[in-house]
């Protein structure tokens, strides 16, 4: 008899953390390092103790639980993602990651298997990037590319420092990032788009994750007065923003795979009767292709030069650039046989969001396991998996962690 998730405690746990750390409004707000995130963490502590796990912090606040039965030897596998969320968050993602494979190590306890490898729980710090920047640090940090003091060093939006905050909550231990050398890495988590739903399809299996470009853009114009400067005579810089953001659109539109989003912008002086003087805002280019994602960086940047060639001062400030990430053929070809030996609808798919696994796949053996998201809605308090999804990710992930740990 082959072992199986227990779906009603899953499910549970899920609703517990999420009612664990809301705000005043009753909103889900656990961003990394805060008072919210602390009280999730707690829970989940309490509930990997009580797996009789070793819990172990390494410095920049991952937790790891590690289940190392007699006769287990060498390197884990490892599974887990992030609890840390957004504000004003849905309840599953990333913490769908790290309750089912708390639920993979109690499952394969209850059903007295012994695998020949250890497992190992993580759940990873400020992979939102919410407060601190850039987001997926802590799997960034452990996976070595970014060193743990600058990380630590790192000033939040309400100016507070990671570092010091970690230490405040009591998350701040003394193990180095990446003490761990997994064997492999497997995340579940929700697909967070509409792929899967609207192909009324159980899982996806995700092979490839798209390149991430982030970068800040600043336009510089000339404040004036709004009714007494004619138009031919005006530096607006709003304008100028406005023509970067429509370029973008007709840009990704025309190439494919890519998306282009201005997800922030601030104008300057910010009244109604006044010509904006400045212009700053955010520009995410995605693509899975990496060859395409520095094409659409070059696009842009000649959008810019001509505005720089209209008189209107542009600078650019890279923030974040990640790229495009193929995860393991061999873990990837697992996943699609323990599905069909469950006689689940699958397909293969590229993730559009940034996680986790992309970054242990520089030092492990990775892959992920999607499962549907309703409307393909996600950091959104509307966000939502059925519970049998759940449930089906969760012991497809336990059949592919039992082929991994053998």
């Amino acid at each position: 008899m082959r072992p199986a998730i227990d779906g009603a405690r899953l499910i549970a746990r899920l609703k517990e953390l999420g009612e664990t750390g809301r705000d005043t409004e009753g909103r889900l707000c656990r961003l990394a390092g805060s008072d919210a995130d602390k009280a999730g963490r707690d829970l989940l502590c309490r509930w990997m103790h009580a797996a009789g796990l070793r819990v172990e912090i390494d410095r920049i606040g991952n937790i790891h639980g590690l289940w190392q039965p007699g006769g287990a030897e060498g390197d884990p596998v490892m599974i887990g993602s992030h609890i840390d969320t957004v504000i004003d968050a849905g309840i599953y993602d990333g913490c769908l990651g790290v309750l089912a494979g708390l639920a993979v190590i109690e499952a394969m306890q209850a059903a007295g298997i012994r695998p020949s490898h250890p497992l190992a729980l993580v759940a990873f710090t400020n992979e939102e990037g919410v407060r601190y920047a850039p987001d997926m640090m802590g799997s960034l940090v452990a996976a070595g590319g970014m060193e743990v003091a600058e990380a630590l060093a790192t000033i939040g939006t309400d100016a507070s420092t990671l570092g010091a905050e970690l230490a405040r909550i009591g998350y701040a231990g003394e193990r180095e990032p990446g003490f761990l050398t997994p064997r492999a890495f497997l995340e579940l988590h929700v697909e967070q788009g509409p792929v899967l739903e609207a192909g009324a399809l159980q899982v996806g299996v995700v092979d490839t994750l798209q390149g991430i470009s982030w970068q800040r853009v600043t336009i510089g114009g000339t404040a004036n007065h709004a009714g007494t400067t004619p138009m031919a005579l005006r530096r607006d810089a709003g304008v100028a923003a406005a023509r970067v953001v429509t370029f973008l659109d007709r840009l990704a539109r025309g190439t494919a795979g890519a998306v282009a989003t201005v997800g922030t912008l601030r104008l300057a002086p910010d009244a109604i009767n006044v010509i904006p003087a400045s212009a700053v805002f955010t520009v995410d280019l995605r693509n899975p292709d990496d060859a395409c994602l520095r094409d659409l960086e070059a696009a842009l940047e000649t959008c810019l030069d001509e505005l720089r060639a209209e008189g209107l001062a542009v600078t650019t400030e890279p923030l974040a650039r990640f790229a495009p990430v193929r995860f393991d053929p061999g873990i990837v070809a697992t996943i699609e046989e323990a599905a069909t030996e469950r006689r689940l609808t699958w397909h293969r798919m590229t993730s559009g969001a940034g996680h986790d696994a992309q970054m242990m796949a520089r030092v492990a053996p990775s892959a992920m396991i999607f499962v549907p998201s309703r409307d393909g809605i996600s950091h959104n308090p509307a966000e939502f998996t059925d519970d049998s999804a759940l449930v089906i990710g969760a012991d497809l992930l336990l059949d592919v962690a039992g082929r991994l740990c053998r």
